[in-house]
């Protein structure tokens, strides 16, 4: 079994964490090329041209974060990071969409659409063909980080967590949302006190430090 991992990406390091916190140790190969692009032998045999990706001992091969934690969730639920009851699993994986929905994808959109290096890459993978970048959706990533911030500081203003008093794959999502934020100049506002109360506990864990 082999993870590919690009290590400057969010989404494989929400994979990283992830299995930190499992205790799951695996091959991870990296994957990156020259400047920010993928290597040519991974998008060769990726044709989706996207990180992180699991390949499993019989050859399948699993793309897509998300589906890749559910994988090790029921191959090892404990620690539970995805829920325990049905209400919880509910409430975990609503505040993870909306990490990786409203916050994660509002930064990439403001990324992709400035970063130098993603010219004739305004879209998430590597196909060939150009999708240019567009100066509207900068400012509309903009807004939508802002309204992101708001929404999850009332959140954490009423939780220890993000869905609730446990850590889970939540807290996961909005942090590597929030560092990722910080590439494109916005960090936590300094209104956003609950925001930052909280990351400053994530920060602790071993999962995010080793």
């Amino acid at each position: 079994m082999k993870l590919y991992d690009w290590e400057i990406a969010p989404n494989p390091r929400r994979v990283r964490i992830f299995l930190r916190e499992k205790g799951i140790d695996l091959e991870i190969e990296e994957v990156s090329g020259p400047g920010l692009a993928l290597s040519s032998e991974y998008l060769a045999n990726n044709p989706h041209g996207l990180v992180p990706a699991l390949e499993l001992d019989d050859g399948t091969v699993i793309g897509e974060a998300m589906a890749i934690c559910r994988y090790f969730e029921t191959e090892q639920p404990d620690p539970l990071l995805m829920g325990t009851d049905a209400k919880d699993k509910g409430l975990v994986e609503m505040w993870e969409r909306k990490a990786d929905l409203e916050g994660l994808h509002a930064a990439s959109e403001v990324f992709r659409n400035v970063a130098p290096d993603f010219k004739d890459r305004g879209l998430p993978g590597q196909r060939g063909d150009a999708i240019p970048q567009l100066p509207q959706l900068v400012e509309r990533g903009k807004a939508r980080v802002a309204r992101f911030y708001i929404k999850i500081d009332k959140q954490l203003g009423e939780n220890t967590f993000l869905a609730g008093e446990r850590f889970t794959v939540a807290d996961i999502t909005a942090f590597c949302t929030l560092d990722f934020c910080k590439w494109v100049e916005l960090d936590i506002p300094a209104e956003c006190t609950n925001v930052q109360r909280w990351y400053d506990l994530v920060a602790k864990r071993q999962s995010i430090t080793g």
